[in-house]
């Protein structure tokens, strides 16, 4: 009878001191900020919630233009669709994959470039330009491969050229663009941040 007592009090022991040690080990990860009660962590979930961008965080529930809208490195790009009358195209189902040129990569274009295309009379010639930045499907980095060929939404090619984790594309024109951020997701596609416009 002693050991039987003394064996449920040895374990009943064991037991309060794994639960305390659990719950102490727990809430130090909830302080440290490495836990979120479900064995995640927070910063894991915050890469999980969306993307950060041009200011604004890009997040998968949004689509391709609303997360773009967002992004002060994009209100060039931004007003370009708008223009070529390509949002409601770009808000559709998809799935696309879109390269996005930042602000900084359309002021490496000449003088008035920007000014000029996106005049009415030159809407023909900014859509080619802007649906030679969108390729069907959605591509995450990791799908991209060294020496793919993409056929983008206007018929033209573009050359996937990959270094290490480094993905650049080749324009038909022979120019060269890096990808800046990578794998922004939205509901419809996946977005690429870009550092050189690309031309047909």
């Amino acid at each position: 009878m002693k050991k039987h007592i003394l064996s449920t009090l040895t374990l009943a022991l064991a037991l309060s001191v794994g639960i305390t040690s659990a719950s102490q080990a727990q809430s130090k990860m909830k302080a440290k900020g490495t836990d979120n009660g479900m064995g995640m962590s927070n910063t894991s979930m915050g890469k999980a919630k969306g993307v950060m961008v041009g200011g604004a965080l890009m997040t998968p529930d949004k689509d391709i233009v609303d997360n773009a809208v967002g992004s002060n490195d994009h209100t060039t790009l931004v007003a370009a669709v708008k223009a070529a009358g390509l949002v409601e195209t770009l808000k559709g189902a998809g799935p696309f994959t879109v390269f996005a040129p930042t602000n900084a990569a359309f002021d490496k274009l000449p003088a008035g470039t920007v000014a000029t295309l996106v005049k009415p009379e030159n809407k023909q010639t900014l859509t080619s330009i802007l649906t030679y930045h969108v390729v069907p499907g959605r591509l995450t980095a990791a799908e991209l491969k060294n020496g793919q060929v993409l056929t983008t939404v206007n018929g033209e090619k573009l050359t996937v050229m990959k270094k290490g984790n480094s993905v650049m594309l080749k324009d038909a024109k022979g120019g060269m663009s890096t990808v800046t951020i990578p794998n922004v997701i939205s509901s419809n596609g996946v977005t690429h941040v870009i550092d050189t416009v690309l031309m047909p």
